[in-house]
């Protein structure tokens, strides 16, 4: 059993020992530390509102259940959105004027675990500081729970998604008359979860006619492994091959990272969602233009942002952070390499509704192929690789250690370590769990890619 709490929620498989997993206690401690901190930063307010919304696994109903009556025995109303997606909890909590949110969704992890994303006021994920408050508080068991006459009030809102779907449609950049033209194709994999429900209705609103959706039952039930990388997603390209679609659409069960397939059924790569929408919407913006990844994304990003004659800076890894480095450089659009689109004229999530909509409207314009459109892009490849350290060997000496090793290229120390050389990088990052650093690579080539990193891990051996 494995419970993790973190500053931006608590997360483990369900069931156990108290403290080893996600049991109904450990899910009721935390519940009530997220609604102490949301009383402390709305102090002056009489009633406290909160935007419930879960994906589709089979624990959902259950956790979903002790989150709300924890908030009610905390005084604190709730929204309930039921089946829901990550992006659409998010601003439904704008939305509604509601003081914070939680999504209940273990997002790419399998059908066993489940945890619970903590959300403030806009609809976004908690700081460092605000993350360790929460934490404090589960610690220390300091509740205050609400007399019977302050008990929370709960009221159903099904129409989350649909406003979502609205709210994506009303983008000046999101062109429904060009996609319909355009006559796409589509399969989508639903992966038995809330995108099986998002997905259709945002292209159905686009006006995509031709859509099959495969594992289509938002039960829980996920027909294979559920984060959308390559080798989990052999039954979608199939299909796309035998239907002559011209797209594959591919999300996780929360709905906030997105993939492609081409034509032919081959991966149009999850760096690369980000990549080819950034080139559309820079396409089509004017003024001071800047973008945004983590230190772990493609180095195609700021490509094509200079290429617009924008400018690109990186953040350290978590959506926090590139949010965090967004705003501070007014970016037009940025995200994570992941698959995961944020557009700050929506909201600073990870959206894949966004996304969709977006990359179709780019493709509808460019009138070509996606595996045409793939090869418009900077091309990259990466490699991720690990080493295994023992418990007595100090990290950071020897992240230090690479640091001066490589101080002639350019190193940032933001995030780990990143060596950033002229035709590749490699990014060093420590586990917060167990002795490994973790390495990822980028090249112009797979074969260089994968050489970087192996060199990187003798190098780092021999440090040891």
């Amino acid at each position: 059993m494995s419970l993790i709490k973190s500053i931006s929620g608590i997360r483990g498989t369900i069931g156990g020992p108290v403290g080893e997993g996600l049991t109904p206690l450990d899910t009721v401690k935390f519940a009530s530390s997220y609604a102490t901190w949301l009383k402390k930063q709305s102090k002056d307010k009489k009633r406290i509102t909160v935007v419930i919304g879960r994906d589709a696994r089979i624990s959902g109903p259950m956790v979903q259940t002790l989150v709300v009556s924890t908030l009610q025995g905390m005084g604190i109303d709730v929204i309930d959105l039921g089946l829901s997606t990550t992006p659409t909890v998010e601003l439904m909590v704008t939305y509604h004027h509601a003081d914070g949110g939680i999504i209940i969704t273990a997002s790419h992890n399998p059908k066993q675990w489940n945890a619970l994303k903590l959300l403030n006021k806009d609809g976004e994920f908690l700081d460092a500081k605000e993350g360790a408050q929460i934490l404090k508080t589960a610690e220390a068991d300091d509740y205050l729970y609400a007399d019977v006459d302050e008990i929370g009030n709960v009221v159903s809102f099904e129409k989350g998604i649909k406003r979502h779907v609205e709210m994506v449609m009303a983008l000046p950049l999101v062109d429904a008359k060009a996609i319909k033209r355009a006559g796409f194709k589509v399969v989508v994999d639903g992966i038995n979860s809330t995108g099986a429900i998002a997905i259709p209705a945002m292209l159905e609103a686009l006006g995509v006619k031709d859509v099959k959706v495969l594992n289509e039952r938002a039960n829980g039930h996920f027909a294979h492994n559920p984060e959308p990388l390559k080798e989990n997603l052999t039954g979608i390209a199939d299909v796309i091959a035998k239907d002559g679609a011209d797209i594959g659409i591919v999300v996780d069960p929360d709905v906030d990272r997105l993939a492609f397939m081409d034509e032919t059924g081959e991966m149009f790569g999850e760096e690369y969602t980000l990549v080819a929408v950034a080139d559309y919407v820079l396409s089509h913006s004017k003024g001071t233009l800047s973008t945004a990844s983590n230190m772990s994304s493609s180095r195609a990003l700021a490509d094509v942002t200079k290429a617009h004659g924008g400018s690109y800076e990186a953040s350290a890894v978590g959506e926090v952070n590139v949010v965090a480095m967004m705003k501070k450089n007014h970016c037009v659009i940025g995200g994570e390499g992941n698959g995961g689109i944020i557009y700050p004229e929506l909201h600073y999530g990870r959206d894949a509704l966004v996304g969709v909509a977006l990359f179709l409207s780019h493709l509808a314009h460019k009138k070509i192929k996606m595996s045409e459109l793939k090869k418009e892009l900077p091309a990259y490849y990466m490699s991720k690789a690990k080493v295994s350290l023992t418990p007595e060997i100090d990290v950071d000496l020897i992240l230090s250690k690479m640091k001066e090793k490589y101080s002639s290229e350019r190193v940032s120390t933001i995030d780990g370590v990143k060596i950033d050389f002229s035709e590749s990088w490699v990014h060093l990052r420590k586990s917060n769990t167990e002795p490994i650093i973790r390495i990822y690579t980028e090249a112009k080539t797979q074969k260089e890619a994968d050489d970087l990193g192996q060199d990187i891990m003798k190098v780092i051996e021999s440090l040891c």
